[in-house]
């Protein structure tokens, strides 16, 4: 039975080929509602486009999964409703040159203005203007970030954030929507083994609210869920050797 925040997650013989070879193949797995799934492998194994077949943002060519009761890629669409992006390089990026309120009041009047209902938004612009604070306010604090122990608490910039800073509040950008499904690339990249940590148990505090996580990393922590992918049985001889490549060579061929 469906949680009533989370989705399960599940694939089965999940594949997606493109102009170079195969981008990821043969991928089987089952997430109940509220898993933390990390998406393991080295650079170039295909990881992000398995990540962005999962959240409906690519078409897989071989293989079902499904999100929820959403079976994909038939209803890619749905699913990108209920599933919503961290970081992924060249997909979803922060702006080095926005501040964190900027960026916090862009994702909350895009999430106001095209994922509220009617009766949302013939509110008073007052109502509605506290319910986006709210939002941000409750995303804030699922991401453990605390604009006042920034540099220049919310009119820091992007660039002048700590990696893991500038992980949290893309993770709080995404949880704006409260989405069933959350999904990161890279969650594990420049960070130190003491980061590292605080990033996992960060993703760990998400999950066990109800929200399903699916997390890239090169090597998941002990008692992670994972997702492997092998570039020795996923990638053809010409295949990119990087995640970014490899979503730019599929992109054409794979976008939903």
């Amino acid at each position: 039975m469906e949680s009533p925040h989370g989705a399960s997650v599940g694939a089965e013989d999940f594949g997606l080929k493109g102009p170079r070879g195969w981008a990821f193949r043969n991928v089987g797995f089952s997430a109940p509602p509220g898993s933390l799934v990390g998406i393991e492998g080295p650079s170039g194994s295909g990881r992000t486009c398995l990540l962005l077949a999962l959240t409906g943002r690519m078409r897989a060519t071989e293989g079902s999964a499904q999100v929820g009761r959403l079976e994909l890629p038939r209803k890619a669409a749905g699913v990108r409703r209920i599933a919503a992006l961290g970081p992924v390089p060249g997909v979803s990026e922060l702006d080095p040159a926005f501040t964190v309120a900027e960026h916090l009041r862009e994702r909350a009047l895009l999430q106001g203005r095209y994922g509220a209902s009617l009766r949302t938004l013939l509110r008073p612009r007052a109502e509605r203007r506290a319910a986006a604070r709210a939002r941000i306010d409750a995303a804030l604090e699922a991401a453990g970030l605390d604009p006042a122990t920034l540099p220049k608490a919310e009119r820091t910039s992007v660039r002048d954030l700590e990696r893991l800073e500038a992980l949290r509040l893309s993770i709080a950008l995404a949880l704006i929507g409260a989405p069933r499904l959350l999904a990161l690339d890279d969650a594990d990249l420049k960070l130190s083994p003491a980061e590292r940590t605080e990033a996992w148990a960060l993703l760990r505090s998400i999950a066990d609210s109800g929200t399903t996580v699916l997390a890239v990393c090169s090597e998941a922590p002990e008692g992670v869920r994972t997702v492997r992918t092998s570039p020795a049985a996923t990638a053809a001889p010409t295949a990119p050797t990087t995640e970014e490549e490899t979503a730019d060579a599929y992109a054409e061929a794979g976008s939903a």
